[in-house]
């Protein structure tokens, strides 16, 4: 790749090489364009914070951060982005690394579509989700540098990615609509599935067996 403007680029390591193995060989090339996007958002946003972060446990955590949208890494009852944390546990772990950097990557993926956590965690933790805000929802858009924004979307391309990323939420959990429950991702379910509703909190409250004392 030949990003010009920083010196933000994926890192050159065994480990990085490994992981985007694996997300190139199991993934499709919309969630390998997005989770390299979304490293690449992320690294310059701590850049531009001027954070102490690990780049290479960012990198690896946005490789493995939508891998729980795969059958392959897909349970029957856990949240995707659970799913895509235990794989990268795994894989870390297969690896020797230190737990706390392990525990570390799985509280990335784990929370990088929980708003109002990240932002009081570590580095990688708050900046994962911060790259992924900026290329699902454009958070952040006009707080990026332009034109590297612009070289990386030509490196790594977005095509139909609007349409494609909510259609890879739903086909990732669309066999288990229940995990969606209390998560942004309830409102895809309700959009694709007919006449699915999310469990309401405050039902859920007044349907407790508890009585009232």
């Amino acid at each position: 790749m030949n990003l010009t403007i920083t010196a933000t680029s994926i890192p050159d390591t065994k480990l990085a090489k490994e992981a985007t193995q694996i997300l190139r060989e199991q993934s499709t090339d919309l969630l390998y364009n997005h989770s390299l996007r979304v490293y690449l958002f992320a690294a310059e946003q701590g850049r531009q914070q001027k954070l102490r972060f690990d780049p290479e446990l960012l990198y690896v955590s946005a490789a493995f951060h939508d891998l729980g949208l795969i059958k392959k890494y897909s349970s029957a009852t856990e949240r995707f982005e659970v799913d895509g944390a235990n794989a990268v546990r795994q894989f870390l772990t297969a690896h020797n690394l230190p737990e706390v950097q392990v525990q570390t990557a799985w509280e990335a993926i784990a929370l990088h579509t929980t708003p109002g956590v990240t932002q009081y965690m570590k580095p990688e933790v708050a900046l994962l989700f911060t790259g992924v805000g900026l290329d699902v929802l454009g958070e952040g858009f006009d707080n990026f540098p332009a034109e590297l924004r612009e070289q990386i979307v030509k490196e790594y391309p977005r095509h139909n990615f609007k349409e494609g990323i909510v259609n890879a939420f739903f086909g990732g959990f669309e066999h288990k609509p229940g995990s969606t429950f209390g998560t942004v991702k309830a409102d895809v379910c309700e959009c694709y599935i007919p006449g699915y509703k999310s469990p309401n909190f405050c039902d859920l409250i007044a349907n407790s067996p508890f009585p009232n004392s």
